[in-house]
């Protein structure tokens, strides 16, 4: 028996143990979806590239999420943000580029919006009116990755992987060109213009110009580079002369370029090489004219005809070209001059010669009698031109040196300034001439002449009856004397055989003389 005062005792508990987790099939769902989507997510990420920014004038036809980017007609990127900048100016597109189109993001790399255009003759975009604008590109060749662009406003004329070279030229005005305007070479369309800008002084122009290859071997340092805008129309000694390169550089400009006779092409020019930009072919391919001489003429008389422009005339030769006309007021004489300025260049005299030399030289010209006088050059139009000559009886005069280096010429009075003097001066002695008083006395003296023919006729008349019949008697008394075989006949005709005869002696004698001139000293020979 158990005893009731003890403590009863519990039992040992039983452990059990829980039976093994098995992980339920719809478990599997999640998981390969997670599998999934990490997959998708990598496959993003590796193939998501860099993100770029680029601002345009404006966002007109870009819309997020549906603008791509192409290059060569093949997406490499997409549209993702449009907002404007701080400044509110522009807008600025942020753009997801694909991953292999990383090497878009380099520094030298160039977008712009391709949409329906219209330039010069050229029609581009039109496909955009169907399928929408795009983001084109023009990739470039730099390691340098950048973030940041501005684009263009119209898509660049030549692409940078197209194989050519690019210059740049210096000229005094733009013309008719514009971007996109042809480079020529024979007439051979070889390249375009892409860019000009106004230089900083505002007295020039910067072109740049990208020449295709392998027409850019032809471009050596002693290339000559002109305007080919429009028509060259010239009439000169040799007729009327009409020049053009195309009908497309009468409409939108162009450029036209030739080497020098005797360059040589295996040398060309390197790329970024720089020319001047002449008006004409003719300017172009003529001698350079060495360093110019600015020089004055001061002309006393007026100067209507005479343009900036006009020529400088030496022996027939233009030396130069005139910069200004001015007109100034001499205090001590109290008279107007009109200064004219021009440069010359010395070189065009036959002999290169510095300013020192040229000063001397001019001083010595000048000595010699050489002024400048104003000369009519279109009887037409009125134009004039100044003409340096040599002028031997005109007053002794000296160069004179003018503010900023010129050289002061003495000028003479022009030819039809000279004419009208001398009209004048004659006018003025026959203003002198007492027309009055001789036409007083020549009616006077045709009065007593009058008078005297009167009293002449009434002598005629009274001696007339006694003078005929005498004259009539003294020739009949002639006529009988040279009639018939009268011996003062026969004594006319004997005398003019013996000048016949002796005519002929003398004739004779000539032509003797003339076979024989030594028969004046020898005699005739016995033997003719």
């Amino acid at each position: 028996m158990n005893d009731p005062d003890l403590p009863i005792q519990a039992p040992d508990p039983k452990v059990s143990r829980a039976p093994r987790w098995v992980p339920s099939l719809i478990w599997l769902v999640p998981l390969v979806a997670a599998i999934i989507g990490g997959t998708l997510a990598v496959r993003q990420i590796r193939s998501t590239g860099p993100t770029i920014e680029i601002e345009f004038a404006t966002a007109e036809g870009i819309t997020p999420g549906k603008t791509k980017v192409k290059y060569k007609n093949v997406d490499i990127g997409d549209v993702t943000e449009v907002h404007l900048n701080d400044d509110r100016t522009k807008a600025v597109v942020k753009v997801e580029l694909d991953h292999s189109a990383e090497a878009f993001a380099a520094t030298d790399s160039r977008f712009w919006v391709v949409r329906p255009r219209l330039a010069g003759a050229t029609v581009t975009g039109l496909g955009t009116l169907l399928s929408g604008a795009y983001i084109g590109v023009d990739g470039g060749r730099s390691k340098d990755e950048q973030k940041h662009f501005v684009g263009l406003e119209s898509p660049p004329v030549v692409t940078s992987d197209e194989p050519g070279k690019r210059y740049v030229l210096h000229a005094d005005d733009i013309g008719s060109l514009d971007v996109g305007a042809p480079v020529y070479f024979r007439r051979i369309q070889v390249g375009h213009l892409e860019q000009f800008s106004l230089d900083d002084d505002g007295q020039s122009i910067t072109v740049g110009i990208f020449v295709r290859a392998p027409y850019d071997r032809f471009i050596t340092p002693e290339t000559r580079f002109w305007h080919a805008s429009g028509i060259d129309l010239s009439f000169d000694a040799g007729g009327l002369k009409l020049q053009t390169q195309s009908l497309a550089t009468i409409l939108l400009g162009g450029i036209a370029f030739e080497p020098l006779p005797g360059s040589d092409v295996n040398t060309p020019a390197p790329e970024g090489a720089e020319f001047a930009l002449a008006a004409d072919r003719s300017t172009a391919v003529k001698t350079p004219d060495g360093p110019p001489q600015t020089v004055v003429f001061s002309f006393r008389n007026t100067v209507r005809g005479l343009s900036v422009g006009a020529p400088i005339d030496f022996h027939g030769v233009t030396i130069g070209q005139v910069q200004s006309i001015h007109l100034t007021h001499d205090a001590k004489t109290d008279t107007y001059l009109a200064p004219v300025t021009a440069v010359i260049y010395p070189e065009r005299l036959g002999e290169a010669v510095d300013s020192g030399d040229a000063k001397a030289r001019a001083a010595a010209l000048v000595k010699r009698g050489l002024r400048a006088q104003l000369r009519p050059g279109n009887l037409l139009t009125g134009q004039m031109y100044v003409a340096l000559d040599f002028f031997p009886e005109a007053e002794p005069a000296k160069i004179a040196m003018v503010e900023g280096g010129a050289v002061q010429l003495p000028t003479v009075d022009a030819e039809m300034i000279e004419i009208q003097t001398q009209v004048r001066s004659i006018l003025k002695k026959i203003e002198g001439v007492p027309f009055d008083e001789i036409g007083k006395e020549a009616r006077d003296t045709l009065v007593t002449l009058n008078k005297t023919l009167k009293r002449l006729d009434g002598v005629m008349s009274d001696a007339k009856t006694d003078t005929l019949p005498e004259l009539k008697d003294s020739l009949r008394a002639i006529s009988q004397t040279l009639s018939g075989d009268s011996p003062t006949q026969q004594d006319t005709r004997a005398a003019l055989r013996a000048m016949t005869d002796a005519a002929r002696a003398l004739k004779s004698l000539a032509d003797g003389l003339d076979r024989n001139p030594e028969m004046l000293i020898r005699g005739r020979s016995s033997n003719k």
